[in-house]
């Protein structure tokens, strides 16, 4: 299995001093800063466009990892490549065509992840295990930070790490010490955390317990 990495959502932080939430992530010891962008269609919420990735950039060594809960990720791809992400992932539950999206994001010089949100079965996105360099199994419902974590989604995990032993695997959704273990044990090795990373008094140590 890879290892384990912890991407931190700026969705959860100070979004007033987003320099000082990028250089903060820096020193945690998270590799990743994830990216939580919503459309107010796929998802009720509204959160940030490509312009604010394009002004974290130049302030963090991040690997820079979008989440695209949009309803039409092909008008996204572009703007968020050209803005410097590294790995766009977008929802087969989304207008699109997943095997096309998956092509258009490697042909802008970016990793793909396809995702699925908690009640979606592992069956629909299957086809596209392969040509991905991520899935992504949503732990709480798409479209607010702070939710409680899903149990259920233990099992897709697993069937997903039986699928493809050396793909990474992304969990974004209630994820704490005691969840971070549950779904490390299933097969997860991407972790997305936002509100345990930035309520704690000490980011790095929350960082290393997370990692387990």
């Amino acid at each position: 299995m890879p290892e384990t990495v912890i991407s931190a959502s700026i969705l959860n932080s100070d979004l007033s001093d987003l320099r000082g939430t990028a250089a903060k992530v820096d020193k945690s010891g998270a590799a990743w800063l994830h990216f939580d962008v919503m459309d107010g269609e796929f998802v009720e919420n509204i959160t940030f466009g490509s312009s604010v990735l394009e002004a974290v950039k130049p302030h963090t060594h991040a690997f820079l990892d979008v989440h695209l809960m949009v309803q039409h990720p092909a008008r996204q791809l572009k703007l968020f490549a050209d803005a410097g992400a590294n790995m766009i992932t977008f929802h087969v539950e989304s207008f699109c065509n997943p095997k096309t999206i998956i092509e258009d994001i490697h042909s802008l010089g970016c990793k793909a992840g396809v995702a699925i949100k908690p009640r979606t079965p592992v069956v629909s996105v299957r086809p596209y295990i392969e040509a991905a360099d991520m899935v992504l199994i949503m732990t709480v419902e798409p479209g607010y930070g702070g939710q409680g974590f899903i149990h259920d989604t233990l099992d897709k995990i697993r069937t997903v790490r039986s699928i493809a032993p050396d793909k990474d695997i992304q969990v974004d959704g209630g994820i704490n010490p005691e969840t971070a273990e549950l779904v490390r044990d299933a097969g997860a090795n991407v972790l997305v955390a936002g509100t345990y990373l930035f309520k704690s008094s000490d980011m790095p140590a929350a960082v290393r317990e997370l990692k387990g």
